[in-house]
This record gives C-alpha cells, structure tokens and sequence, in this order.
C-alpha cells in the first residue's frame, strides 16, 4: 500500500484558536521559526485570529512555517460585516485557510452548504483549504468495503475539480474528542481516515485519493501523536491545545518527521 512516505508530505497544524496576545504570538514564532524542517520533509502552519496574521506572514517570511486562517467568507467582497474575505487573506500572503471547524458549526450554525461555498472561494483565491469532517464514523464500522461516500466529505467538495482538489487536505475531528483530552484511539482515527479515502477515490479516483492527505484532529498531544501518526492513512495532525505551547509543538513536528521516515516504502 503506498504511504505518506513516499507521496504525500507530513502535515502538522497548530490552532490557536482565540489564545494568545500580540507579545506571545511573537514569542512563539521566535522559539520555532527556525526550528522546523524544511516543507520537503515535514510541513507546519499555525492557525490564528484575524488581528494577528499580518504580522505572522511578516515573522515568518524566512521560515517554512504557513500562515492559516481559522476562518473565510465565501464572497470576495461585499457588505459583510465582520468576515474576511478570501481575497484579502491571499494578498496578505496567507497560504492555508481552516473550513468546517467543530467549532464553527456548533458555534455559529455553519453547515455543510457554507462549507462548500467557502471551499470554493478560497480554491479560486488560491488558497489552500483544510476541510474539517466532524462526523461520526462509528456507524460505519461493520465493513470497510464498497461504503457509501461520506456526506460531509462529499457536500463540502461538491463543484471541486480534479485540478483543485490537489489542494485540498481534510482534517478528521470527532467531535467527543475536541477539547476532551481523550483522542480516539490509533485505530478508530485509521479506520476514518480510511474511509475518507475511500470517499475521495469514489469521487474522484483511487490514484487522486492517494495523493490527498488526511490529518487527525481531537486531543492529540505528544503522547499519542506517533501512534495517531504511524497509521497508513494519517498524514498529519491538527493540533488545539498541545500546540500552544511551542516546545510541544516542535516536538510534535519532530514526531511528525520520525513516523514519515519509518514509513516502509512500496
């Protein structure tokens, strides 16, 4: 079975979600800036509010490190009153943009039909989306075979094409994990990731779906990342608390690059 080792790149993205000061935001880049690998080898972004990502792109002009938004409209321009648009985020430098969170859509009624229109925004600004699933996979645990596409992976890439979905990662948060302190384990996050795959291949093809990575989200920390990380279908993590402190984050980066280079080859 090919792995992430020899066609898709290590991911691993912080989210700070609504944390941090304009003085601990410099603080944390300071510390791993310099510290990350090469995008060749691992790729990282950290996510932030609004206020912060100007400086952040400025700050990490010199580091591989991707800026992220945690969130975007889906029009370009317009009378929106306290949303970002996709096209300012692209000229600011931005590189990644968070979509679907949990959080969004428990918080503040995002569903699926935003999801998708905020997709493809941020596809035609050129940005790169990070698509949350949040479903509950558990009811499709009897067998891994022939299964239906999975609904929110399908409506949030309704309209996507061939040529953009190479942009596109999806991250696989469940929901009782976020926040919990209690990840799902190395199997049960394989076994989503899983058929997140095989929901790509149905709508694209199985050599697209290959190249496409999938991270897992949902109290993830040091301890459980290599697991998380060493499953076949996993490319990454997306990281809410263990991430705001730098030192954790670097460690798991470096968790992130060990599992990718202990990968078997075809």
């Amino acid at each position: 079975m090919t792995t992430y080792k020899n066609c898709r790149i290590p991911f691993v993205v912080a989210n700070w979600k609504i944390n941090k000061l304009k003085g601990q935001v410099f603080d944390y880049l300071e510390k791993v800036n310099q510290q990350v690998p090469d995008s060749s080898v691992v790729e990282t972004g950290i996510a932030a509010q609004d206020i912060f990502l100007a400086d952040m792109v400025r700050e990490t002009e010199n580091s591989p490190i991707h800026v992220v938004a945690e969130n975007v409209h889906w029009q370009d321009a317009g009378a929106y009153t306290g949303e970002t648009s996709p096209r300012a985020l692209a000229d600011l430098g931005v590189t990644y943009v968070l979509i679907g969170h949990f959080e969004r859509r428990k918080f503040f009624n995002e569903t699926d039909a935003t999801v998708n229109l905020k997709v493809m925004a941020a596809l035609r600004n050129g940005l790169k989306p990070i698509v949350d699933i949040d479903e509950d996979m558990s009811v499709y645990t009897q067998s891994m075979e022939a299964q239906p596409a999975v609904a929110q992976v399908a409506a949030a890439l309704a309209g996507v094409s061939v040529d953009q979905i190479r942009n596109v990662t999806i991250a696989y948060e469940p929901t009782w994990a976020i926040g919990s302190g209690e990840a799902a384990s190395a199997q049960q996050a394989q076994k989503a990731a899983q058929l997140i795959r095989q929901t790509l291949a149905q709508l694209y093809s199985p050599s697209i779906a290959e190249k496409i990575r999938i991270l897992y989200g949902g109290s993830v920390d040091i301890n459980n990342a290599a697991q998380i990380m060493g499953q076949a279908d996993i490319d990454g993590v997306l990281v809410g608390r263990a991430a705001l402190d730098p030192e954790q984050f670097l460690s798991l980066v470096a968790i992130a690059q060990q599992t990718s280079s202990s990968q078997p080859a075809d």
